[in-house]
């Protein structure tokens, strides 16, 4: 199987099913907003010589973070938790949040469309 027929199969199913399949990986989302603020921070101060983490200000496991995403939606579909699919699910334990020394960015995911 060529990758783009995969990738066409998993576009069909997250579109046309009624569930939305999702391992619960935590993840920390963070506003496009916050992104632009980090970065042009940066660009201005003096060197940093290192990294600087900025990760959004709450964790949540991903499947948790499909249904909320869905709710404020007001779309239908439910969330079913799949350790063993999507991109996410080999990843374990928390490599995709941020660690402790991160900066933390001030807007909560349930703020995000009210803050468009």
């Amino acid at each position: 199987m060529r990758q783009g027929e995969a990738g066409g199969r998993y576009r069909y199913r997250y579109r046309y099913e009624r569930s939305v399949r999702l391992p619960a990986t935590p993840v920390r989302p963070i506003a496009t907003a916050d992104v632009v603020t980090a970065l042009a921070d940066v660009t201005t101060a003096p060197p940093l010589n290192g990294t600087l983490d900025v990760a959004g200000p709450d964790v949540f496991p991903l499947d948790e973070l499909g249904r909320l995403t869905l709710a404020l939606r007001r779309d239908d579909r439910t969330v079913v938790t799949d350790e063993r699919d999507g991109m996410f699910a080999v990843v374990e334990g928390d490599v995709l949040t941020a660690g402790p020394g991160a900066r933390p960015a001030p807007t909560h995911y349930e703020e995000w469309p009210r803050s468009r």
